[in-house]
């Protein structure tokens, strides 16, 4: 909430609030057990009823997002799924706006297949999907990524395409996570540079593959842009496609100063 606490100055934000499984499990308290997932699943849950019930007083738009979920966790989604679907039938909307599915270590199809089945499930609710191809860099949420191979941070847009084809007849309502170089943490400008610029090659591609059928297409994209970037690599990658840019640990550094 410390991120609504310093945004909350520049009415025209609309703030995309990130629950991750620990910190779900955090929310809960310690004395909440999560063997079984109990904390991450009543944590995750009752965040979102607060920040609902708070972020009016702050006059700020929230989109409430699910963040990382690898296959391990998979049930925890399962269980958020539940609620969104109760909320939606009472309320004409589900309790979380989007999801973020996390396999790019599994196998790419079982990742397409199983991203295909989730988003089934949420278009019903015109909820939005995060699928993530090929790895990002750094760390989250106790996931280390800081030694894998250079060539697995970068997505190919065979990949894209492939992802882009199956998930498109289930539903438009779906990001992609693709690989550009990007990075999880905080470091000095210049260190770290994405190459934000592949993902308007991966855009051409696509829209090549459905030229032939007069279909127009667009991917969205879902990007750790570093914290670091300049306002102009921001832009670049924005005006590529990008609709959901992770600043948690630039809105942490933030937040540390303000207080």
């Amino acid at each position: 909430m410390g991120a609504l606490d310093v945004l909350s100055r520049n009415s025209s934000v609309i703030v995309g609030d990130d629950i991750l499984n620990g910190v779900a499990a955090y929310f809960a308290g310690k004395g909440v057990p999560n063997d079984d997932q109990t904390a991450g699943i009543s944590g995750a849950i009752a965040a979102a009823h607060y920040i609902r019930a708070i972020a009016p007083a702050y006059k700020i738009p929230v989109i409430l997002h699910t963040d990382y979920c690898p296959a391990k966790l998979l049930p925890w989604l399962d269980w958020m799924l539940s609620p969104d679907e109760a909320h939606f039938a009472e309320h004409g909307e589900p309790l979380f706006s989007s999801h973020m599915i996390g396999l790019s270590e599994e196998d790419k199809d079982f990742n397409i297949a199983t991203t295909k089945k989730y988003l089934s499930r949420a278009a019903l609710m015109k909820q939005w999907l995060e699928m993530e191809i090929r790895t990002t860099g750094g760390e989250e949420d106790g996931v280390d990524n800081t030694g894998v191979d250079n060539s697995a941070l970068y997505t190919q847009p065979e990949d894209i395409w492939e992802v882009y084809s199956a998930l498109v007849t289930v539903s438009p309502y779906f990001s992609i996570a693709a690989g550009f170089g990007n990075v999880h943490g905080v470091y000095k400008p210049g260190k770290v540079r994405p190459h934000s610029e592949l993902l308007r090659r991966h855009q051409e591609f696509t829209r090549g593959k459905l030229a032939g059928g007069g279909r127009r297409s667009h991917c969205f994209w879902s990007s750790m842009v570093d914290p670091g970037s300049t306002k102009a690599e921001f832009e670049t990658a924005i005006g590529h496609g990008v609709a959901k840019v992770n600043l948690d640990t630039d809105l942490q550094s933030a937040l540390h100063e303000e207080t």
